[in-house]
C-alpha cells in the first residue's frame, strides 16, 4: 500500500501516528492537508481518504457512512494492485490540489 501511495503522489510527505495507529500521507501537519491515511487491522488493511465522499468512485470500492471520510477495505495484494484503487488516489490528489488552490 505505502509503495502505491508513494508512487501515485509525488513528494507526499508520510506521518506516522502511533496512537491512532495509522500511517498518514499529505502535505502538511494539519487534519485538512491529509489525502489518506492507512489503517492497519488484524485480517485487512484500510485505506482511508479525508473527504472521499466528494470523490468519483465508479467501481464502488469506498465504505463508510461519516459525513466527510470514506475507506476501502483491502484483504489481497491483488486489490492494492487494482487500477481502481489507482484512480482513487489519483482523484484524492487533484481534489486535495483544488481545495489548496481555492484557499489562496
Amino acid at each position: 500500500m505505502r509503495e502505491l501511495i508513494l508512487g501515485v503522489i509525488p513528494n507526499v510527505e508520510e506521518q506516522v501516528d502511533l496512537s491512532a495507529k495509522l500511517i498518514g500521507y499529505g502535505f502538511g501537519p494539519k487534519y485538512a492537508d491529509l489525502i489518506c491515511v492507512i489503517m492497519p487491522q488484524k485480517s485487512y488493511v484500510n485505506l482511508g481518504f479525508y473527504k472521499g465522499t466528494e470523490l468519483p468512485d465508479p467501481k464502488g470500492l469506498l465504505e463508510g457512512t461519516g459525513k466527510l471520510h470514506r475507506h476501502v477495505k483491502l484483504k489481497t495484494p491483488a486489490e492494492i494492485k487494482s487500477a481502481a484503487l489507482k484512480a482513487l488516489l489519483k482523484a484524492a490528489l487533484a481534489a486535495y490540489k483544488k481545495r489548496t488552490a481555492s484557499n489562496g
